[in-house]
């Protein structure tokens, strides 16, 4: 496992999931005053300068692009804070730590159009590259201990890319390790077809009023 979301594998593909991460919600510094912005998804605002509010993440990398707002980091994209995650995710083989469901995806849009605002941001990449390493390590060495007496799994604190990767390969594994096991409880569809009622030649037909 690369770590990388495969078209031909996931769920959903790694942009498909960016979007619904951009639903979240993070905090940003107007540079202008504006009115209150009116979406389906509800209204935002008013702004003004220098005074910190929250917005969701579609709207503030939209703000940003415009040169009207800077966005603040959320508070576990830190230097100090993901030197403690990485760290505890080492020192465990099987724990995963509580990270935000979208870590990964609201760090690469913030990377790609707010890295001025981040920082240490050089230092903070590489931190969260390697937490993701680590993590996948991880997730490989829990699904090694998948055999045919396995009817689930459960892995607590994965993020939704994590579990977009994952999620795929453990349904089929399972399946196959049920199938297996007990080939009989196994739906077969030739003989399902065979089972269906069948009409009998001589029945009586009705024929439709013209």
């Amino acid at each position: 496992m690369a770590g990388q979301s495969d078209p031909q594998l996931s769920l959903f593909s790694a942009e498909e999931v960016e979007f619904i991460a951009e639903d979240e919600m993070v905090k940003i510094v107007p540079n202008l005053r504006m009115d209150a912005l009116n979406f389906v998804c509800g209204d935002f605002g008013p702004f003004f300068p220098q005074l910190a509010t929250q917005v969701p993440l579609w709207l503030a990398v939209a703000l940003k692009k415009r040169g009207k707002c800077t966005i603040r980091p959320p508070q576990w994209m830190t230097v100090e804070k993901l030197t403690q995650v990485l760290e505890a995710e080492r020192d465990s083989q099987r724990v995963f730590e509580q990270l935000p469901f979208h870590y990964v995806e609201i760090s690469r849009l913030l990377f790609d159009h707010a890295r001025d605002d981040i920082p240490d941001v050089y230092m903070v990449r590489s931190l969260i590259e390697d937490i993701r390493d680590v993590r996948f390590h991880k997730v490989e060495t829990n699904l090694e201990s998948l055999n045919e007496r396995a009817f689930a799994l459960k892995i607590n604190n994965l993020s939704a890319m994590e579990v977009n990767i994952v999620r795929p390969f453990v349904g089929r594994a399972l399946q196959a390790f049920y199938k297996h096991d007990s080939p009989d409880l196994i739906p077969d569809q030739d003989r399902v077809s065979d089972r269906r009622p069948q009409v009998a030649n001589n029945a009586t037909r009705r024929h439709l009023r013209r």
